[in-house]
């Protein structure tokens, strides 16, 4: 039986981001065992690892969805005009379902319970600028590119900036409610507990805030510019 297009978007949302989720938090969780004792190789392979399959993911769902795996990439297309009210009333029920199915899926992947509540407290007011910061670039990047017509350099972009922001930001870039949401699914390096997840988002959704009229303001409007939004 062949899916209505809607249905197919809700459907590539929900796989990519299920994929996203794994992939951090099967990386993350790799990198714990292979290199037990450096933190910093657990890191750099995490954050390799998830840039790496963020990109391929985006390549293969962007063309059905936008690849947007991101409530707050949905809600700025949305507000730009590139996202219709009807798709975002099922992005964001298909990008939360879909990272909480990834989450248990890694988890299992290395023999663990399913749901494995995450105890790593991270909650600072450095951390939550470092979520601002990287989500207001996060965004910057996305939609310069599309608004100035190269989609095609999204998935690398979004790819090579997020494996970056593994390392600048103090909090390891997030810049995500829905990976945040998904990653106090699992007790391992990659986890956050689901008390330090409201400021979390707080700041992700201010990043996001502060960086549509930095867009606006750098990039207008121009006519005939492509509405779907990979990112």
């Amino acid at each position: 039986m062949q899916l209505t297009h809607p249905a197919r978007q809700a459907v590539a949302e929900f796989v990519g981001s299920a994929g996203l989720v794994t992939i951090v938090i099967g990386s993350g969780i790799a990198a714990q065992q292979l290199s037990p004792d450096d933190v910093g190789l657990q890191l750099l392979q995490n954050a390799l690892i998830t840039g790496a399959g963020l990109t391929a993911l985006i390549l293969a769902f962007g063309p059905v969805s936008g690849g947007h795996f991101n409530p707050l990439v949905t809600l700025v297309d949305w507000y730009f005009g590139g996202t219709s009210h009807q798709q975002v009333a099922i992005y964001l029920p298909a990008q939360l379902a879909g990272g909480a199915v990834g989450a248990m899926v890694a988890n299992v992947m290395y023999s663990l319970p399913a749901i494995n509540v995450a105890t790593n407290e991270r909650g600072s007011a450095s951390l939550w600028l470092s979520e601002a910061l990287a989500t207001f670039g996060l965004i910057v990047v996305i939609f310069a590119l599309v608004r100035t017509h190269r989609l095609g350099l999204v998935p690398f972009a979004v790819g090579a900036y997020i494996t970056a922001a593994y390392w600048w930001s103090s909090s390891t870039s997030f810049a995500n409610p829905m990976v945040t949401i998904s990653r106090t699914l699992s007790d391992t390096f990659a986890g956050i507990a689901p008390a330090s997840v409201p400021m979390f988002v707080v700041f992700q959704v201010i990043g996001a805030a502060v960086a549509v009229p930095t867009i606006a303001l750098l990039y207008p409007t121009v006519k005939g510019a492509p509405h779907d939004t990979p990112a």
